[in-house]
């Protein structure tokens, strides 16, 4: 009798974890390579070397400590993508101040959620992104101790660190440790309310480096970031893998923008270029597509939504990306546990989410049982390994939820793995809707929308887009004698109150829901209604990895 192969995979590598803080891992590259360039903030026009940039980097940390800032302090950051929001970051780290990062998308009473949640010392911000008034919002949720980007508040940050002894840097420096928290980073939760997964220079720092890694990058990399910073994507696999490698950080606009994105990637030879699904289709979308010199690219990374393969495909053979990567993961995980590799086929390369990162362990169990399933069969995704985050901040019974006393973390997702340890995705076992690489979960919008006084009963599902990969939709059910709602009127409600990307696109009204005979709600049966009812069978039919 054969013997069935166990659904477990880990991560082998020669090379040895890091085991440094964030601040020692940037002091070593800038040592290493201080005339190279190690950030260029294009819609700016501003650009940094590795000497300059660590000496920025060290001005804003002693302008923090200056106000008092304390080891395990947790300071805010809410701005779209800047310079000045990498500096915040090492600077932070440097200190060992816990950064929180806020979406640029939340308001006022989301705003409100994550500073009192985390305890927030400090908010550092912008003052406006995309029309959005942070300065009345910040206001609105009652934040007391608040600096502006660009603003006196900053510059006397700036100011007060120029002025300060170094020797103050270097004692902090001294009092930290690798495993100690240093990022907050804010996910939706099954409850309605975010959840904040902490991270740790150790997680973080490594995840970035072998990720980088995996890309092949040197310090002759220039790496195209339009992903936001505030994702672990940005942050992490974009700054991180950077700097731990000597290369550059390359920023092309505050915020997402296809043509502004290949514009640098033409103009500062970009070799790597990151995004999500949808960020791809719309830079090949582009009817001067053709116009723009991507030949210096190489390589980059596709992650945060399944990856169609014919737009994998096509970043392959019109892009010039031909060792481009998938990665798949969750922030809890810093994000990335599994990576395809640049030798890898161009099956397992647009079919496969890869196989387990260097140090990290991989198995597939049964999720009612808990045991590892064969390989090929269909079963919970789980992880573990120097990756997995310290917890959910503050929240010990959440914790407990996702990650056992082995330390594995149950990811919620289904997936498979084959003989030679290569994953794929095939579904989710909780209802998480990901739009075009923002994790939203129903429950949270769902709360929202109950406050509507004309809504009985509501129920948020994911159907296919082709554009975002998932789209929202609301089944309604009205409360008695009030006239029905529409997509339009449901926008309306949720417009300036829920973040744009959390607002529902369609809207269904049902005089009740689909149900077992335990009485759960059978969200499958809804979103496979949902795909006749708007004739979404294309989108559904979309392959991904």
């Amino acid at each position: 009798m054969t013997k069935r192969i166990a659904s477990y995979a880990s991560g082998v590598s020669d090379i040895s974890l890091l085991g440094e803080t964030i601040g020692e891992n940037l002091e070593r590259t800038v040592a290493r390579h201080r005339d190279r360039e190690a950030l260029v903030d294009v819609a700016a026009g501003r650009r940094w070397t590795y000497s300059e940039f660590g000496a920025e980097v060290d001005r804003v940390a002693l302008g923090l400590l200056a106000r008092g800032i304390a080891r395990g302090d947790r300071v805010g950051v809410w701005a779209p993508n800047c310079a000045e929001w990498v500096f915040v970051q090492y600077a932070t780290a440097k200190i060992g101040a816990i950064l929180v990062n806020v979406n640029p998308a939340y308001r006022a009473h989301e705003l409100e959620y994550v500073v009192r949640q985390s305890g927030m010392r400090l908010l550092i911000s912008a003052v406006t992104h995309r029309g959005a008034d942070y300065r009345a919002m910040i206001a609105e949720a009652g934040v007391e101790d608040v600096i502006f980007f660009g603003e006196a508040g900053w510059h006397e940050l700036v100011a007060a660190g120029s002025a300060a002894d170094p020797a103050a840097l270097r004692e902090r420096a001294a009092e930290l440790a690798f495993d100690d928290p240093i990022n907050i980073q804010y996910t939706s939760g099954t409850t309605g309310f975010p959840k904040g997964a902490t991270l740790s220079h150790h997680n973080i720092l490594n995840n970035g480096y072998f990720v980088a890694e995996g890309l092949g990058y040197t310090e002759a990399d220039r790496i195209c970031l339009p992903v936001p910073l505030y994702h672990c994507f940005g942050m992490v696999l974009g700054n991180l893998g950077a700097t731990s490698h000597g290369a550059c950080i390359v920023l092309p606009a505050a915020g997402f923008d296809p043509e502004a994105t290949l514009r640098a990637v033409q103009q500062e030879r970009c070799t790597s270029l990151y995004g999500v699904p949808t960020m791809f289709i719309a830079e090949l979308g582009l009817a001067d597509f053709a116009t723009f010199d991507l030949s210096s690219l190489r390589t980059g990374i596709m992650a945060g939504s399944p990856c169609p393969v014919e737009v994998m495909k096509r970043v392959v053979s019109e892009m010039n990306m031909a060792e481009v990567a998938i990665c798949y993961g969750m922030t809890e995980t810093s994000p990335v546990s599994t990576m395809t590799r640049r030798h890898d086929g161009l099956v397992r390369r647009t079919e496969t989410v890869g196989r387990p990162m260097p140090h990290v362990e991989v198995k597939i169990i049964d999720p009612d049982t808990g045991l590892t399933v064969p390989r090929g069969t269909s079963g919970e995704l789980c992880t573990r390994g120097y990756s997995v985050m310290l917890g959910y901040w503050a929240e010990a019974d959440r914790t407990a939820e996702v990650i056992d006393a082995a330390r594995w973390m149950r990811s919620g997702d289904l997936a498979t793995m084959d003989a030679d340890g290569y994953l794929n995705v095939v579904g989710r076992i909780k209802d998480l809707v990901i739009r075009g690489g923002e994790n939203i979960y129903p429950r949270e919008i769902e709360e929202f929308l109950y406050s509507h006084p004309d809504i009985g009963d509501v129920q948020v599902i994911g159907v296919p887009d082709q554009k975002y990969g998932e789209e929202l939709m609301a089944w309604i059910v009205m409360r008695p004698g009030a006239e029905p709602l529409t997509a339009e009127s449901v926008r309306r409600f949720c417009t300036g109150r829920l973040a744009h990307y959390k607002i529902p696109r369609y809207v269904h009204i049902v005089g009740g829901f689909p149900m077992t005979v335990t009485g759960k709600i059978r969200k499958v049966e809804m979103r496979e209604a949902a795909i006749d009812l708007l004739g979404l069978h294309e989108a559904a039919a979309t392959h991904t990895a």
